[in-house]
């Protein structure tokens, strides 16, 4: 009896310990979520309409007016999603000049009349005999043959003038950087680098998108563009803050 007793707990242990090695190797079960579909490249291509004149209060400089803008709002300006282009922008012959521009202006021939001028805030140059020249929206080329114009008109018989981008107007980053403010342009620079020169981002920075204001003399433009962007002289760039 004491040896059948003995046999079946053995058998009965088995079948326990059987039980519990099948639960331990069975699965639950497991939830897959889907893939959601890309905000950014839901939101591009919406369609841009013509900006509203935003109204700055007066004193502060050019930094405040830049940040008082940001700062009234989506009513100031719509903000339209733009993607980024494949080529790099270089900006030469068809290049619009305008307020803080350096030009050098050669007229061969002519060392009195050869020098460096800087478009000043009225959008003009002034040179020896001529005065003041308007350059704002006017390309190098349209500058140089605006000149000889001037310069043929009882001055110089047949003039000949050539233009030069000597160094560009600045772009001015604001908002979450290190260092926001005003910063030369370099040529073919994106919004990458444009963070980078302001010190990089703050540590409360959104990092995916930021908003670039273009002004042209057609008007101005908003828009909300991820980093490898081109920018353009001039150009504003504004780093928000996260949500999260």
């Amino acid at each position: 009896m004491p040896v059948v007793r003995a046999f079946r707990w053995s058998i009965l242990a088995a079948s326990a310990a059987l039980s519990l090695g099948g639960c331990m190797q069975t699965a639950g079960p497991v939830a897959y979520m889907q893939p959601r579909a890309d905000l950014d490249s839901m939101a591009y291509g919406q369609p841009y309409s013509a900006p509203q004149p935003v109204v700055v209060a007066n004193g502060g400089g050019a930094i405040d007016a830049l940040t008082n803008s940001f700062a009234s709002g989506p009513s100031a300006m719509p903000v339209a999603y733009a993607a980024p282009m494949g080529v790099p922008v270089r900006y030469d012959a068809s290049y619009h000049l305008d307020a803080g521009d350096k030009l050098r202006v050669v007229v061969y021939g002519q060392e009195g009349l050869t020098n460096s001028y800087a478009i000043d805030a009225g959008g003009s140059i002034t040179m020896p005999l001529i005065g003041a020249v308007p350059a704002r929206g006017r390309t190098p080329a349209g500058l140089a043959g605006e000149i000889a114009a001037r310069l043929r008109n009882g001055y110089i018989r047949e003039p000949s003038v050539a233009v030069e981008i000597e160094s560009y107007r600045p772009f001015f980053i604001l908002g979450e950087v290190s260092a926001p403010g005003q910063y030369p342009y370099v040529p073919n620079m994106t919004v990458e680098s444009a963070v980078a020169i302001a010190g990089g981002f703050s540590p409360r920075a959104k990092r995916d998108v930021v908003t670039v204001t273009h002004t042209e003399a057609g008007g101005s433009m908003r828009a909300m563009v991820p980093l490898g962007t081109p920018l353009a002289p001039g150009d504003t760039v504004f780093v928000g803050e996260r949500w999260f």
